[in-house]
């Protein structure tokens, strides 16, 4: 008695592969480009999210950084030596023949918030 559903083990034609292995190939092969292809449509959808999530539309009653106006005071002689940008707080560092002083400033009210003024001894 013959077995009907038995598998042909004998390779195809010019291979070693016999088709058995050839369909899984096949298989293999189409899975791993759905794989990177969703891959890529995934890294291209996150770096979208990423560039407009930094563009959303301000609260009713805040004040964006470019509608703020401030004059800042400094003494005469002094120039500004080097400043630092930390969030929505800008320091300044201020050189003159009276001394130095750090100012900070605060961009949304264009206050400033305090002077370091520095003291030799």
């Amino acid at each position: 008695m013959a077995v009907v559903n038995e598998p042909d083990n004998t390779p195809l034609p010019g291979t070693v592969f016999t088709p058995r292995q050839v369909r899984v190939l096949k298989v293999a092969v189409i899975v791993m480009g759905i794989l990177l292809a969703g891959g890529f449509a995934f890294v291209l959808a996150a770096i979208v999210y990423q560039t407009t999530k930094g563009q959303q539309v301000a609260e009713p009653g805040a004040t964006a950084f470019s509608e703020v106006e401030a004059k800042l005071p400094i003494p005469k002689d002094a120039t500004i030596t080097s400043l630092s940008l930390d969030g929505d707080r800008l320091a300044l560092h201020l050189s003159s023949p009276q001394g130095q002083e750090i100012t900070v400033i605060d961009l949304r009210s264009g206050k400033v918030i305090s002077r370091i003024k520095f003291e030799s001894q």
